[in-house]
């Protein structure tokens, strides 16, 4: 009983911690030992130790995902520094007007994140051009995260053939491919693309005719005028990427997500070269985004890894792979569970799957529907306060509170997931 009250409590304090403005690197740590503290586990001694197993799941999760973190984050930043990004960009806001300034983020951050740009660098990327929509077209700011986070980690991340490592992890545990199940993700992802712009047109609306405006920062972006390239010179490099992972993933598996995204690197630099700013200041530049992205999501990982380490969550685990009915229901609100408590999709999948695939592929369980399922559903509660993209986008990039932004994202974000994740469910129950 004390375990699980030390784990729902440590759970609590970190998503209370996060919305206050605490730093991950500090609150994740203190959550931990408390979690640790109340199921009796040694902090200095004994093999299995709070300070030995944190850093074994902060260590391993950097060890296991560091190189796609720094190609995603170099491979974004060059975008930025040669113009790729902003011509991709200003080609969609062309196309569809700065009227549909929201549609517009929406659709470069989407492009750009299925393309295999890093989560982080995208919203670094989008973020100074949808400071400039929102402003032409008036609209409250405090909706800038929301936006870039649905076009983001939504329907792109988790969907059938994305680079991002959401849709990669589940191929080491389950032997798929990541077009696993792509029919019914393309339904889900439509669904979830459709039914969350809705949503996030009425909240802002509603925003709108309350009298909420635009309000100007002193650290707004400048938008610097440049000679840009040709948009096709920033959607090949997302062609390679794609192309590349798709060729190579059944014979690398995982290390062809690597590949795909060196691949894209060094096209970039081939197509762009001359229109870089300065290739030396983007590397380092994008290494520390790298850093900063990967510390961040490692410290709630390092938490989830004390938290699983517990008797509640061995008990917790246990009860959800025992949940009557499809074997894909409990899948989903494992996995669900745990990305949310370790505030990370990637992260969440990471601590469950070892624990559940070999239980529910034994029980002749479909692996491409488990590999959509614990795409899909990882990428729901994973966007709980604590997240580290979640943090990074509302603090450090658009300089907003959680407070002011959080639910908005919560909405785009959690509650659209969760719903598509139940049409994913359904849709493999019928078919």
């Amino acid at each position: 009983m004390l375990s699980l009250l030390g784990l729902s409590g440590g759970l609590a304090l970190l998503i209370i911690l996060t919305i206050r403005g605490t730093n991950l690197f500090i609150a994740a740590p203190i959550c931990a030992l408390l979690v640790a503290i109340s199921s009796s586990m040694p902090v200095f001694v004994g093999d299995h130790n709070f300070v030995s197993l944190y850093m074994q799941g902060f260590s391993g999760f950097i060890g296991s995902w560091f190189f796609m973190f720094l190609l995603g984050a170099l491979f974004g930043k060059f975008m930025q520094d040669c113009g790729a990004a902003d011509a991709v960009a200003h080609w969609i806001v062309g196309k569809l007007g700065r009227q549909n300034a929201v549609i517009a983020v929406i659709l470069a951050c989407a492009i750009l994140t299925y393309g295999g740009v890093s989560l982080f660098v995208v919203a670094f990327s989008v973020y100074p051009m949808a400071v400039s929509l929102f402003k032409d077209a008036n609209l409250p700011r405090r909706f800038i995260p929301a936006v870039l986070a649905f076009g983001s980690v939504t329907f792109t991340m988790t969907s059938a053939g994305s680079p991002e490592i959401q849709n990669w992890i589940p191929i080491k545990f389950l032997g798929t491919s990541p077009f696993a199940a792509w029919e019914v993700s393309l339904v889900v992802a439509i669904f979830m693309a459709s039914f969350g712009y809705w949503w996030c047109k009425r909240m802002i609306d509603k925003a709108v005719a309350q009298g909420e405006c635009f309000e100007h920062q002193s650290h707004d972006p400048e938008i610097i005028e440049r000679k840009l390239p040709k948009p096709i010179t920033g959607i090949l490099p997302l062609v390679v990427v794609l192309i590349l992972s798709f060729l190579l993933h059944d014979s690398l598996q995982q290390m062809a997500l690597i590949v795909a995204l060196g691949g894209g690197v060094l096209s970039l630099i081939a197509i762009n070269y001359r229109y870089f700013i300065s290739i030396p200041q983007a590397i380092n530049v994008g290494t520390t985004g790298a850093l900063v992205a990967i510390g961040n999501t490692a410290a709630v990982v390092g938490f989830g890894s004390i938290a699983k380490s517990t008797e509640a969550f061995q008990t917790a685990v246990e009860l959800m792979t025992q949940i009557p009915g499809s074997p894909l229901i409990g899948a989903a609100i494992a996995i669900s569970v745990i990305a949310g408590m370790t505030g990370s999709a990637s992260g969440g999948q990471a601590i469950v799957l070892p624990l559940i695939a070999p239980h529910y592929l034994d029980q002749g369980v479909d692996p491409e529907q488990l590999h959509r399922i614990a795409a899909i559903s990882s990428g729901a509660l994973d966007s709980l306060p604590h997240n580290g993209y979640v943090v990074t986008t509302i603090r450090a990039i658009c300089h907003e509170t959680h407070q002011r932004a959080y639910w908005a994202v919560g909405a785009l974000t959690v509650v659209v997931p969760l719903m598509g994740l139940s049409l994913a469910v359904a849709l493999f129950s019928i078919f």
